[in-house]
């Protein structure tokens, strides 16, 4: 049997989602509260693993086992801490928390003004020009090679962004985009681009010259603590 769950969870609490020694992190923590309730050894496999400090309102795993729990949902949120399950579901064999996702969504937020918790937004008191912002950010639509905007190194730093949201509310300026799968600090370099742009430090020839991989230029990271996982569909 096959289930899956939904989880959040606050990223400022644990060292990023992947299993590790001697550092807190969500995917640890969940195997072992699983474990305890079905008394035998579950692991389970992530949609995506979340770097240190980034947060996860919508989180997807996947464990199989043979026995069946009632009310796993309240057993486990008795448990866990500074996480939560939202939904528990049984699946088909074929599905696989990472493999089997249709487009995932991020959301990126920042405080222009300095008046928010720092674990949980990018304090960034700068004046912008968000319409520039709003402009660049259609050149990364579609499918591009993403390597000047990736940490590491992979075989392949191809993906596809569907849409890129920008606005602003009460002094939040939020960044919100929707894909197919966003490679390590990927989101976080794509805002680091667009944080350029809107500081007038980056024209749109120099971003669409990096996303066609005709120059190689490293931009600002952004910090982790303003990044939420909201979203992931199958």
């Amino acid at each position: 049997m096959k289930l899956m769950l939904v989880i959040s969870y606050d990223g400022s609490k644990f060292s990023g989602f992947q299993r590790q020694k001697n550092v807190r992190n969500v995917q640890k923590e969940l195997e072992e509260s699983l474990s305890n309730i079905y008394h035998e050894e579950i692991l389970v496999k992530g949609a995506g693993r979340t770097d240190r400090g980034v947060h996860a309102k919508y989180q997807v795993v996947h464990f199989e086992t043979d026995k069946k729990i009632n009310n796993l949902k309240k057993k486990l949120n008795k448990i866990l801490k500074d996480m939560r399950v939202k939904k528990v579901r049984k699946v088909s064999d074929s599905f696989h928390a990472r493999h089997s996702v249709k487009e995932k969504i991020y959301l990126y937020k920042i405080d222009l003004k300095g008046t928010k918790n720092s674990n949980y937004y990018l304090i960034y008191p700068y004046n912008l020009d968000i319409k520039k912002m709003k402009d660049a950010s259609k050149i990364f639509l579609g499918t591009h090679d993403f390597r000047n905007f990736t940490a590491g190194s992979r075989d392949d730093y191809t993906t596809t962004i569907k849409k890129i949201k920008i606005y602003k509310f009460n002094n939040i300026l939020y960044l919100k985009f929707y894909g197919y799968g966003f490679f390590r600090y990927m989101v976080r370099n794509l805002v680091g681009a667009l944080l350029e742009v809107g500081k007038n430090k980056l024209d749109n020839s120099t971003l669409k010259k990096m996303v066609d991989c005709e120059i190689i230029k490293q931009l600002p990271t952004v910090k982790a603590n303003g990044l939420y996982l909201v979203k992931i569909k199958y």
